[in-house]
């Protein structure tokens, strides 16, 4: 039998295309760099910037339609990758949960399997508010038993990434602070939501 082919969309903002990487690979290059698959794959990055997870959700499933390919030959999966716009837009945190929420029950009315990487830091005048969101973004994942990467909690405080921001204005990490957010990607559960060996 013919092992299925592996289509992943992922959405979300400007940092899931990596800005500010002087190597234009992002997180998402350097995960997909560290997954070897022994079937055909392919993914696609489908971002708009500066965009809050109200946006997402009205545009995301028409997007990945396209890419999808039917069900009986592929195998679908879906990268929700979340941003800071929902804090800086004002968008209260029952509306966020709402949204992402919405996202994932559709994902799996289409039999489509999540995966979810939350929010990083950025402006120091954020960080209670983006630590709440992330919070909330892990509750609504795990209530639905969807894999969630919290990417706030373990770069908060940390040097390299704090010294990518500094040099970016606190909006986007450099080469070092999106090698950090896809190491903790690759060490989430990653592998295992793909069904592939532990690449460590």
């Amino acid at each position: 039998m013919t092992a299925r082919a592996v289509r992943i969309c992922v959405v979300g903002d400007e940092l899931s295309v990596g800005v500010g990487d002087p190597r234009a690979l992002g997180w998402v290059g350097r995960v997909m760099a560290r997954s070897h698959f022994d079937h055909p794959a392919m993914h696609f990055t489908l971002a708009v910037p500066g965009e809050t997870t109200s946006g997402l959700g009205a545009r995301w499933q028409p997007e990945v339609a396209t890419r999808f390919g039917p069900g009986a030959e592929c195998e679908n999966r879906l990268v929700v990758a979340l941003g800071r716009h929902d804090v800086t837009a004002g968008l209260s945190i029952a509306r966020s949960r709402l949204n992402l929420a919405n996202i994932l029950d559709v994902a799996a009315n289409g039999s489509v399997a999540a995966f979810v990487v939350g929010p990083p830091p950025g402006r120091p005048e954020d960080g209670d508010r983006i630590a709440e969101l992330s919070a909330a973004f892990e509750d609504v994942a795990s209530r639905r038993r969807v894999p969630y990467v919290d990417t706030y909690t373990p770069l908060a405080h940390h040097e390299q990434w704090l010294a990518d921001l500094a040099q970016n204005a606190s909006l986007y990490p450099g080469q070092a602070g999106y090698g950090l957010m896809a190491w903790l990607v690759l060490h989430t559960g990653w592998h295992a939501w793909l069904g592939l060996p532990d690449q460590e």
